[in-house]
């Protein structure tokens, strides 16, 4: 999918303009006019670069949930959003947040609604930014907020969960990385010039080695920059729709990393979707609005293609299941929650069980790889340094070695 800056009109008049994801210019321009908008024109993102921010860095997740909760408070106090943004912008220090927040006000103070100022700055989550518009638009913007912070509240502790789950094992490959380095291109190299010395008949092992050890030392400046050169290569191919899908292939099919993977979206995506629907929002806009935030690219293709489905007037557990990707359990718990009209509760539940489930799986995952990791590392330092000493241990024991 890309990106398209849309210029439109609603039924009062009013012209907005956005950007919004899709698949090409004419998909999002049926889109819109299927919502009753008056559509001026599509643009692709890179054609525009007008006020937007380009390239802008993301705001912290946390940093900004805690700008809404400070936000939130001054509403429910009773103060206009102007005075409001005003009040924060003071509290903020000067930085990108500060002139992201005095651009909302600028665009508020023009006359642009609240959802419209933070959407045009091209930085702050689209799951906001509509949810915001929904509030507006029925007139509950602190009900909207509320949800909001809720559900960023238990995004953030679930990724905590995760990051500590995860420190241990990837300080223990760092560490078992610098140490096959350092063993290779230092100690092996170095051990290569005392048998040089020795003038002695090296055990095929040790000869290996010491090739490994002096090729490595000779060519390890081109094989860093061949290394930066692939992680660049790598880097902006998965940016790319076909890099992405077949990483998302790949990440999907190792064993017990990938269910864990795809059950971590499922859980996202039922969070973000149960959070909209309560806000208001019809059931395709929420699902292209949680869909569109996804970072695996097929589940975020197959939501799309779920979207158009349920557009068509098929059942959103009948359009997943079409997909042959999201979880039976899942799917069948979605398919209850329309049968009886509870659909963003039953989204809640699916949500809190793949929510412990991957971190169930998780820690199983981390306690088996830890000690995986430790084998691996014992074999092959043990392995170095056998082939390393056997040479001396022959000599010690008196073997003619010429």
């Amino acid at each position: 999918m890309a990106e398209f800056l849309v210029k439109v009109a609603d039924e009062r008049g009013r012209l907005l303009q956005q950007v919004e994801n899709g698949y090409s210019q004419s998909e999002v321009r049926d889109r819109f006019v299927q919502q009753g908008y008056l559509v001026y024109w599509v643009k692709p993102r890179g054609l525009f670069t007008g006020s937007m921010r380009v390239g802008g860095r993301k705001v912290k997740q946390s940093q900004f949930v805690i700008f809404n909760q400070q936000f939130l408070t001054l509403i429910k106090a009773g103060l206009p959003i102007l005075s409001s943004l005003d009040l924060l912008i003071k509290r903020h220090k000067p930085g990108q947040m500060r002139s992201l927040l005095e651009n909302v006000r600028d665009r508020v103070k023009g006359g642009e609604l609240l959802s419209d100022a933070f959407a045009a700055q091209r930085t702050f989550p689209k799951i906001y930014t509509t949810k915001m518009l929904a509030g507006e638009k029925s007139c509950n913007i602190e009900e909207v907020l509320s949800r909001y912070i809720a559900f960023q509240r238990l995004a953030l502790t679930f990724k905590k969960k995760l990051a500590v789950s995860l420190v241990y094992p990837t300080l223990l490959v760092i560490v078992v990385m610098c140490m096959v380095v350092f063993l290779i291109t230092y100690v092996v190299p170095q051990f290569a010039k005392l048998f040089e010395n020795l003038n002695a008949q090296l055990p095929a092992i040790t000869v290996l080695m010491l090739a490994i050890g002096q090729g490595a030392q000779k060519y390890a400046p081109y094989l860093a920059i061949g290394l930066v050169a692939l992680i660049i290569f790598l880097w902006r191919w998965k940016n790319t729709d076909r890099g992405a899908d077949q990483i998302d292939g790949f990440i999907l099919r190792v064993p017990l990393l990938g269910q864990i993977w795809l059950k971590y979206q499922v859980a996202n995506f039922a969070r973000m979707l149960s959070t909209l629907l309560a806000g208001g929002l019809p059931l395709v806009p929420s699902l292209e609005t949680a869909g569109a935030s996804m970072s695996s690219r097929r589940i975020l293709n197959g939501i799309a293609e779920a979207a158009t489905r349920v557009r068509e007037g098929r059942t959103l557990s009948g359009s997943l299941e079409e997909q042959k990707m999201f979880p039976d359990l899942s799917v069948e718990m979605i398919e209850v929650g329309e049968s009886t009209g509870a659909l963003p509760a039953m989204l809640n539940s699916v949500a809190e069980f793949y929510e412990e489930d991957v971190q169930t799986a998780l820690g199983a995952a981390m306690a088996l790889i830890e000690p995986v990791i430790l084998i691996i590392m014992a074999v092959f330092v043990g392995g170095v340094l056998i082939s390393l000493y056997l040479p001396i241990f022959t000599l010690g024991s008196g073997g003619a070695i010429h």
